[in-house]
């Protein structure tokens, strides 16, 4: 194809204070979101007939770690097949009330073991072992699902830290000092200064989310608090040993009844290289295995694989 030919199929469009050039089948962009890793739009897929998110990434070929995120997440979003895809601003919420989980950059599937650095996470929502430097598995998100749900409860943030130290400071402050069990688990260094912080006792749950925070107009909205107040116990809990884990939260009596095997339990994907997270390539060769991911979702579009998945646009 020409590069005459392949041009006439872009248009260029202001969005805010960034310029998206994009194919024509997606019109009608409309800014819902930016962060540090881009800005995200609403738009209409004319081939498809369904909206769609398309996300221009920042600088996405400015050195190898984020080329490789950008491929990572293209190569998950491929992965993802649930009509809805861990903080607020990473979840919009539809005209019939569904939700959609948006930027899966540093997402990572659950069988692989790593460390993230500290400040990936964003401040509010990041885990006590993410904060303390410790290992963490999967549950680290039942932490962050937790701030999202108290945060929608009392309409502000829980744990608004000034910065990794204060967040650990506000997280204690209302959860109480954690206990010695846990202080053994920490690094000699890190649990010298947890142990040295002054005591907290910790405040109550039915006072931290008292009742006149929700709605109850009646005796079954009055048990719908006391799970929902319950389970927020069981998420917010410092050590992650104790703290629920994702199935146990799915059969919690304030969950369960929403809760749909069939929607949650997808199969594992075909298309993820578990080796990823060890793969090292040049800025180049990150490029091209982008390019042929694209080319492999155009394919699969054209013989109807693809019904309902965002599109990422990169641009330097």
């Amino acid at each position: 194809m020409s590069d005459s030919k392949c041009d006439s199929q872009f248009y260029s469009v202001q969005v805010a204070d960034s310029t998206f050039t994009v194919l024509k089948r997606y019109q009608q962009l409309k800014p819902i979101g930016s962060g540090a890793q881009g800005i995200v739009c609403a738009a209409f897929d004319t081939v498809l007939g369904i909206n769609v998110a398309v996300k221009k990434l920042s600088r996405p070929f400015q050195n190898q770690t984020h080329a490789k995120r950008a491929y990572r997440e293209l190569v998950l979003l491929k992965c993802v097949n649930h009509k809805n895809d861990l903080k607020p601003s990473n979840i919009v919420v539809k005209s019939d009330c569904t939700l959609k989980i948006l930027d899966f950059g540093l997402a990572r599937t659950a069988c692989t073991n790593f460390m993230m650095t500290p400040y990936v996470v964003t401040r509010y929502y990041r885990a006590p072992e993410v904060i303390l430097g410790m290992g963490y598995k999967e549950n680290v998100d039942i932490w962050s699902v937790g701030c999202i749900m108290g945060e929608l409860v009392k309409g502000c943030v829980i744990f608004q830290g000034t910065d990794h130290i204060d967040q650990w400071n506000k997280v204690i402050e209302q959860l109480g000092t954690p206990s010695a069990d846990f202080m053994k688990k920490l690094q000699p260094t890190v649990r010298n200064y947890v142990e040295n912080r002054p005591k907290y006792p910790g405040i109550k749950f039915e006072e931290l989310f008292p009742d006149w925070i929700f709605p109850s107009e009646s005796e079954r909205d009055k048990i719908k608090t006391s799970q929902a107040r319950d389970l927020l116990s069981k998420m917010l809990v410092i050590d992650p040993d104790k703290r629920i884990s994702v199935d146990e939260a799915l059969r919690h009596p304030y969950i369960t009844v929403w809760y749909d095997p069939a929607e949650a339990e997808a199969p594992p994907p075909q298309i993820y290289d578990a080796q990823l997270e060890e793969r090292e390539h040049a800025i180049e060769e990150w490029k091209e295995l982008i390019y042929k991911e694209v080319m492999d979702w155009e394919e699969r579009s054209k013989n109807g694989v693809v019904k309902d998945q965002p599109s990422a646009q990169m641009q330097q």
